[in-house]
């Protein structure tokens, strides 16, 4: 994990029921490299440090829960990979003043976005 600065986030968790999944899942997708810290938690950084947690039952997405948002300078080579990966577009790219986003379901629980200019 990177050093913390003052009031900004620096670490992201995410919860899982399959580690190993997680890990195939983000690594073939968006080449994140992980550390095990045994059977139960993995760590990553991808411009910001973060992490996976075993969990016993599957997450329940909310509405309100904050997303986290990845970017990516070629949008639809990265939902294809997503697809091919299993997961699931949830929202369909869409424009917005600066760019464009698409929302995804990994598979595992968790749903976040990506875009690009």
């Amino acid at each position: 994990m990177s050093k913390p600065t003052h009031n900004t986030i620096s670490y992201i968790e995410f919860t899982t029921t399959d580690i190993a999944r997680a890990k195939a899942f983000y690594s073939r997708v968006f080449g994140w490299q992980f550390k095990d810290w045994g059977p139960d938690y993995i760590d990553f950084t991808s411009g910001i440090s973060g992490g996976f947690a075993k969990a016993k039952t599957p997450v329940v997405e909310s509405s309100s829960a904050p997303l986290v948002v990845l970017y990516s300078s070629d949008l639809v080579a990265t939902e294809a990979a997503i697809i091919a990966a299993g997961g699931k577009i949830t929202v369909p790219t869409f424009e917005f003043p600066g760019g464009r986003r698409f929302h995804f379901n990994d598979g595992l629980g968790n749903t976040l976005a990506v875009w690009s200019e």
